[in-house]
């Protein structure tokens, strides 16, 4: 049974930072990342990383770093000087599978 499992999601203050976690269990993927989804707005992607590097959206390259801990199983991504808009449900996503989704709000 495959499960992702985010968590770091907060409020914090624009130009602050938070820390997303994402732990996957029942197997390994090649590629992870993060999508996004704010209200009134579709799902976007936002980061991922493979054995050959990482990608990002346009809107956080410079401000976000995904990195993963292959012992653990772990994706993560680094947000630094958040801005407002931000603020969104992130998930964490491999394959075909997605993690319960983790709130961040970044207050002006």
């Amino acid at each position: 049974q495959v499960q992702l499992v985010e968590s770091g999601g907060g409020l914090v203050q624009a130009g602050g930072s938070l820390r997303l976690s994402c732990v996957a269990s029942g197997r390994t993927f090649s590629t992870m990342g993060w999508f996004r989804q704010a209200p009134g707005k579709e799902r976007e992607f936002v980061a991922s990383i493979n054995w050959s590097g990482t990608y990002y959206t346009a809107s956080v390259k410079g401000r976000f770093t995904i990195s993963r801990d292959n012992a653990k199983n772990t994706v993560i991504l680094q947000m630094n000087s958040l801005k407002p808009e931000d603020t969104a449900v992130y998930y964490c996503n491999a394959g075909a599978y997605w993690g319960q989704g983790t709130l961040v709000t970044v207050s002006e």
